[in-house]
């Protein structure tokens, strides 16, 4: 539409009276205008969202496929133009992956299954003496499963007298989990291992244990979780110490439906990834009844250092210039762009730029130099100029584009208005990582956190109660923290679970996942 003349070159010579109508139906069709242009935004909108839709809905399988990762796009890149000694190198690193993976193999217990010649078949035609054993004999091994089954574990306390009598000495009692506890500790660990690492809620815990000759009620599996839960968080409120203290810090947080009176509310689960001092990973969770910046606030406090997190604005009250400097996302930024696609195609300019970025992080980690000086260099000297070229294309493009519009929006993800002269330019927070090694592109490492959470909350739906999402994000930390680190959850839990009732609060440390060393008695 052609911009409306200037108001005071329509009124010049004109007398009062005509010169305010002239203005009067100025101001409307200005007024009029400008509700149309907004109404073709949300237009493009809505009709971008439909056939998205339609696409999820009644497209081929193919076609429902979510975008195509820039991780996966930057590797096809890279390998394609490997050179040979690169390929030889791939090949040797894959070659040793495999043969670690026979080493795991060869240390399962052997269970040897001996299997004699019939003794219809011990006859010679040659002569009629008697068959010897020749060698160890015909040996191959198979890898199977042997169904987990549950034991009345039956103590028997030694007992001694005196000869005089008057004196009785009995063994001590093994440690349990409560003092009388019908169930042992390593029925707590199982029960909370398969909801929190394998989302297997407690009605199909009950199923599988009646299959294994055991009928245990939902119920009492859910006292075993929260009981669980309520004796580990002094450790888990000590994993979110250690993430405030973290120099770098990765959050994010995901809707929990939490069972209410007539309906469930919505409650939100929090996840924060860092690094200890010995830089092993943490991966802690915090419940929140809602998605207030309040919980950011809790956990972090006036903690210095980066967060890297989405646009969300629950994160602001931590992002300050007293606070932790705010990273923000890649992967975030190509999405929005990937939504605007069908409508602006020159949106796939940027995504073939933010796969560029993604080529370096890929380089980097083929020469084993993340997170090191190196990766810093190599940022600044292949990265820094995509992100150059990324710009120039927003000041290009973004006036044009509409604020209402798909890629309005996802322009206006990646630049900020300047306070003092209301220009835009690209997100300071977007350029962190070119001086930052340790910072990710992408906040990915926190969503792949939420993941477990995203699934158990499609298996069984919503928490009892807030106290019960509570204890959720309690057990969830230890048991991702115990795999972010190689260790067994089953038998952490199952050994800690009987430490913590009387270990020194002072020492709660030993008892952290990443810390934590099994019982001589076990490990031997």
């Amino acid at each position: 539409m052609p911009e409306l003349p200037d108001i005071d070159e329509l009124t010049e010579g004109l007398d009062p009276a005509a010169a305010a109508v002239v203005k009067v139906v100025y101001t409307a069709f200005h007024q009029l205008e400008k509700y149309l242009d907004e109404l073709r935004g949300q237009m493009s909108r809505v009709e971008t969202e439909n056939a998205e839709l339609k696409r999820m809905l009644f497209g081929q399988k193919s076609e429902r496929l979510v975008m195509p990762s820039a991780k996966r796009e930057a590797a096809k890149k890279a390998k394609a133009a490997e050179t040979e000694e690169q390929k030889v190198a791939s090949k040797a690193a894959t070659q040793k992956k495999r043969k670690a993976r026979r080493a795991a193999r060869k240390r399962l217990p052997v269970v040897e299954e001996p299997i004699d010649v019939p003794e219809g078949e011990l006859r010679c035609e040659h002569c009629h003496g008697d068959f010897r054993d020749l060698g160890e004999g015909l040996v191959t091994e198979q890898i199977e499963h042997i169904p987990a089954r549950l034991v009345r574990r039956r103590i028997v306390r030694q007992k001694k007298v005196c000869r005089c009598g008057e004196t009785i000495v009995t063994a001590p009692a093994p440690p349990q989990v409560t003092d009388g506890a019908e169930y042992g500790p390593g029925l707590h660990a199982q029960v909370v291992v398969q909801k929190c690492a394998d989302s297997m809620p407690l009605h199909r815990q009950a199923k599988a244990m009646a299959r294994a000759g055991a009928s245990v009620s939902r119920s009492t599996l859910g006292d075993l979780f929260h009981r669980s839960a309520e004796l580990l968080a002094p450790i888990h409120a000590r994993l979110l110490e250690q993430v405030a203290k973290a120099e770098h810090v990765n959050a994010d947080e995901t809707p929990l439906p939490v069972q209410a009176e007539g309906k469930c509310h919505q409650g939100y689960d929090w996840v924060f990834v860092a690094d200890d001092d010995q830089g092993r990973p943490i991966i802690a969770h915090a419940y929140s009844p809602s998605r207030s910046g309040e919980t950011p606030m809790r956990i972090l406090g006036k903690s210095k250092g980066k967060l890297q997190v989405d646009g969300y604005s629950g994160y602001n009250q931590v992002t300050t210039p007293e606070g932790r400097e705010r990273a923000t996302c890649w992967a975030h930024g190509r999405r929005y762009f990937f939504k605007a696609l069908k409508d602006a195609p020159e949106a796939g300019e940027v995504m073939d730029l933010i796969t560029d970025l993604y080529a370096v992080e890929w380089q980097a980690q083929e020469k084993g130099i993340c997170g090191t000086d190196a990766h810093r260099l190599l940022r600044q000297s292949a990265s820094a100029p995509v992100v150059e070229k990324i710009e120039a294309w927003l000041d290009e493009h973004g006036p044009d584009a509409h604020p209402q519009s798909l890629l309005g929006k996802a322009i206006r993800y990646m630049r900020e208005q300047d306070p003092e002269t209301k220009e835009w330019s690209m997100k300071d927070s977007l350029k962190v990582f070119l001086e930052d090694p340790k910072v990710g592109i992408d906040n990915n490492v926190s969503e792949r956190a939420l993941r477990i959470v995203a699934l158990g909350r499609k298996n069984f739906l919503f928490a009892g109660s807030d106290i019960a999402a509570e204890n959720l994000a309690v057990l969830q930390s230890l048991v991702a923290t115990c795999e972010a680190n190689g260790v067994n959850p089953q038998d952490y839990l199952t050994d800690v679970l009987v430490r913590t009732r009387e270990h020194p609060q002072i020492r709660i440390d030993e008892l952290l996942p990443q810390n934590w060393q099994p019982p001589e008695s076990a490990a031997a």
